[in-house]
């Protein structure tokens, strides 16, 4: 065992991931008095549904919080430090955004196990006992916001890594819950129980076979980027995430013993709660705005007594905003996943067509609507193996699955929709399936009714004419023009230039050419030349033809 690990540490802590998105311009600090209660997600709230592209989103650091009395605390608040953009994630993974599926997968095959060490940041500061109890000590010293003001019952931890263990195997598990405060020394954790749930609800049902009466747990906020990035990911049960955390990190992650519980904890930690859930009795707990974009309702779930808080001398506290998407979870969970269905569908399932898989964000949350990007011309029977794969690779993705061609946007619902209105037969093109769980939702799955799915080929089958735009240099130049006049800032969106969707000659592209440089009468000539007796009008007539 090692004394301390801050000498051989291989990897950021959260200082100093900070300080690399203050590096690149992605970090506002905020100095004004802000309530946490019902300010503080409210105002990150606006670069998700103020209109604001996904790369201007930043993370936001509070550093004079408040709470509804009027209290003020010394320690600060982060929001959207792990996945407020792409951007952000790929700072906290040392690695360009296209590459993280494959360092992932590294990891997953080479995990490096933690290093226990007896000399840990997050144990520079320590509450027990009757520290832990009354107003303004133990979790009410602490400034969790309220997540979704005038819905949720209370300050709620969002941007958890729970440590539980397995009684029988003694493999540690790290899982992303939510847990609201109810008192100084008392909170209530929601751990998943649908079919295949939380690895941390496993412990707890191992522990109330065993007939204990209680459950070690350890919640821990700030963690170092690698380890954060554990809670949300979705690893093989049983897997120790520390391991392949130091996959990621290229070298082992501290850990060391909690005081008070048995179980391990990341050594660079800011802040640890340590306690006991009871395994007994239950609570209840919510309205909470939840992940997929409805607010949970009031639910009995596991209180935990608090028995030791520490930290680090200067804690910064991580707070997760989520609920309605896109949010920073639906950012966290999308860069994991969407490499994932690609490489199932295009390595997995050999459909060599697939070039991409997007899961759609803005309201569903990424569960409900995938979009599958095929080249044109690949067979039709590949873009069913596409669709069927895509809806049951994952039991909570995958509702409404669509397949596109490449020249579509799966960002863009309008984009969608063209593709619906002019490139599918509902007869022919649209099949629907029974028997689907309800998954994530305001529908919840033990409630025994179940879902279907909908699949769409909403791809070309044949050739079409181009997309009557102007063509790009055009529509560049004109856009050249548009900036010199100083008119309003343009936001393009995708189609904004025509292009040909195969059904288009060589002898047209002439005459386009010749019209947009003046010389139409040129055409005039042409076409003057081939005039016909006996047809109908609106005949059709191609000049590459006799």
């Amino acid at each position: 065992m090692t004394k301390s690990g801050q000498d051989t540490r291989g990897y950021r802590d959260l200082h100093d991931h900070l300080d690399a998105l203050r590096a690149e311009g992605l970090l506002v600090e905020v100095d004004r008095p802000i309530d946490k209660d019902s300010q503080l997600h409210p105002l990150v709230r606006w670069q998700f549904v103020g209109g604001i592209d996904e790369p201007q989103r930043k993370a936001f650091l509070f550093k004079n919080i408040t709470d509804g009395l009027g209290r003020k605390y010394d320690i600060p608040v982060v929001v959207g430090a792990i996945a407020a953009n792409r951007q952000i994630y790929s700072i906290g993974m040392e690695a360009p955004v296209e590459q993280i599926q494959a360092k992932w997968d590294h990891a997953i095959a080479n995990p490096i196990a933690p290093r226990e060490v007896s000399d840990a940041a997050c144990h520079e500061v320590m509450h027990e006992g009757r520290d832990l109890i009354g107003e303004g000590k133990g979790l009410d010293m602490l400034p969790i916001p309220v997540s979704t003001p005038g819905f949720d019952s209370a300050p709620t931890l969002t941007a958890t890594n729970v440590v539980t263990k397995d009684p029988v195997t003694g493999v540690q598990n790290m899982g992303t819950y939510r847990a609201a405060l109810k008192a100084s020394d008392r909170l209530v954790v929601r751990m998943a129980t649908r079919v295949g749930g939380a690895g941390g609800y496993q412990h707890y049902r191992e522990h109330q076979k065993r007939g204990d009466k209680e459950m070690p747990c350890a919640i821990v906020l700030g963690c170092p980027p690698y380890v954060a990035f554990m809670g949300p990911q979705k690893l093989p049960l049983g897997m120790d995430e520390l391991s392949v955390a130091g996959g990621l990190a290229g070298a082992p992650i501290n850990m060391v013993k909690a005081k008070t519980v048995d179980l391990m904890v990341p050594a660079e930690a800011e802040v640890v709660i340590e306690g006991f859930i009871d395994t007994e009795y239950v609570e209840p707990e919510a309205p909470f705005g939840e992940s997929h974009g409805h607010v949970a309702l009031e639910e009995f779930n596991m209180p935990m007594r608090v028995t030791a808080i520490t930290h680090r001398r200067n804690p910064i506290i991580p707070s997760y905003i989520s609920q309605v998407a896109p949010s920073e979870s639906s950012v966290i969970k999308r860069v994991a996943y969407e490499p994932l269905f690609l490489s199932h569908l295009r390595d997995g399932l050999s459909i060599k067509g697939v070039k991409r898989v997007s899961l759609h964000e803005p309201l569903t949350g990424l569960l409900r609507v995938t979009v599958i990007t095929v080249e044109r011309n690949t067979p039709p029977t590949e873009v069913w193996r596409a669709l069927y794969g895509a809806a049951f690779f994952k039991g909570d993705c995958g509702k409404i699955c669509i397949a596109v061609n490449d020249d579509i946007d799966p960002d863009n619902a309008d984009s969608l929709l063209w593709a619906l209105a002019y490139r599918s037969n509902p007869v022919k093109d649209v099949r629907t399936l029974e028997s689907r769980g309800q998954g994530h939702g305001p529908k919840r799955e033990h409630g025994g009714e179940e879902d279907s799915t909908l699949l769409m080929d909403a791809t070309m089958k044949s050739d079409m004419p181009p997309l009557a735009l102007p063509k790009k240099p055009y529509m560049e130049d004109a856009k050249r023009i548009w900036e010199e006049m100083g008119l309003p800032q343009l936001r393009p969106q995708s189609p904004w230039f025509g292009y040909s969707l195969g059904d288009w000659l060589p002898q047209w592209d002439q005459a386009a050419e010749r019209a947009a440089t003046g010389h139409y009468l040129e055409n005039g000539r042409i076409s003057a030349q081939q005039r016909r007796k006996g047809l109908v009008p609106e005949t059709k007539f191609r000049p590459d033809e006799p």
